[in-house]
């Protein structure tokens, strides 16, 4: 009954069967390999139009060069006080941009609003040179609380953005289990709605270690191949990483994967809402749940051998427990922690 984490399950045999395929033969290196630009076209593909696309391992890479790229050091990025580059980053964003600052900004369910940025903006007046300049706002899709943003939120929250002269970055560790959640399509979720650049995450839905920056305009990639190379991400043997993302995309495994976590985790909500002490605290648009149970059966749970994580401070004898779902998580498991808390 691991739900602690999808980060703690491992990859889906058709990745590893593509890693497998690859053998010892030859290809070029640094990305110039024949997998890197299938994926690319089929990237393309996926988002309708021509995209610039650079494969990376983790998401803090993807997060934090393409925020630099798109943001000076003297610059503010806006995000919500939840979100990973704010909390879970050991600071990447601000290092990578050489020192640019991180705006929080709270909100319900772990969503900033246009309303949000706007009175975020007022601290940090344009031109003055005593302030951070606004150069970037960053949404989280899925969020940290697994929610989602619809396309029209994200199209209000883009047109504050542009409006005011910064660009707008998207965190997709979880996108497609936004977009399984959400029912539209990855064009109508990122650039139809106004992003200019995407963290696209694979690592968190059955990826080995594979992510992939996507911008939706060429001209906005800039340096970004520099900064890669810079930092220490530009991997010789790149058809390795490449070669997972050209897998997780074939025949729709990505969203297969991602329909099955997401159907879990609502059965598992189901579940666990019937049980009387037990309340399902976010809406389920994705794959976690938080449940806000006793600190009592949060205990029998794990003495029974479920895994999850407390999320923030227990208020009045009650926690508030994080459950992600997996691709792999099996239906016994959330059948077994669904018994044990309704025959609690």
């Amino acid at each position: 009954m691991n739900f602690a984490s999808d980060n703690h399950y491992g990859a889906s045999p058709q990745i590893l069967a593509a890693l497998s395929a690859i053998g010892d033969a030859p290809d070029a290196a640094y990305g110039d390999d024949a997998i890197t630009e299938r994926v690319r076209r089929k990237l393309c593909e996926v988002f309708e139009r021509e995209v610039a696309v650079y494969p990376v391992i983790n998401g803090t890479t993807a997060n934090s060069l393409s925020l630099a790229t798109l943001v000076p050091p003297h610059g503010a990025i806006f995000c919500h006080a939840e979100a990973h580059i704010a909390v879970d980053e050991c600071g990447a964003p601000e290092f990578f941009t050489h020192g640019a600052k991180l705006a929080p900004i709270e909100g319900a369910d772990c969503k900033i609003t246009p309303d949000g940025i706007e009175r975020a903006l007022k601290h940090f007046q344009k031109g003055f040179v005593h302030h951070n300049q606004p150069a970037a706002v960053s949404v989280t899709q899925a969020t940290e609380l697994g929610t989602a943003y619809s396309p029209g939120e994200l199209r209000a929250i883009c047109d504050v953005a542009h409006g005011h002269g910064m660009k707008v970055h998207m965190d997709g560790a979880r996108f497609a289990n936004a977009l399984v959640g959400l029912g539209c399509t990855p064009a109508e979720m990122t650039w139809r709605s106004g992003v200019d650049v995407l963290s696209f995450g694979a690592t968190k839905n059955g990826a080995l270690a594979a992510e992939a920056v996507i911008f939706f305009k060429k001209e906005d990639a800039r340096d970004f191949e520099y900064r890669r190379k810079k930092s220490g991400h530009l991997l010789s043997k790149m058809r390795f990483v490449s070669a997972q993302l050209e897998a997780y995309l074939a025949n729709d495994h990505w969203l297969s994967n991602a329909r099955r976590a997401n159907g879990l985790a609502q059965r598992l909500a189901q579940g666990l809402a019937a049980a009387k002490s037990v309340e399902i605290a976010h809406p389920v648009q994705a794959n976690a749940v938080f449940a806000r149970m006793p600190a009592a059966l949060a205990d029998k749970l794990r003495e029974a051998g479920a895994k999850f994580y407390p999320w923030g401070v227990p208020e009045d004898g009650r926690v508030l427990a994080r459950l992600m779902v997996s691709f792999a998580t099996p239906e016994s498991a959330v059948a077994k922690l669904i018994d044990l808390a309704s025959a609690a």
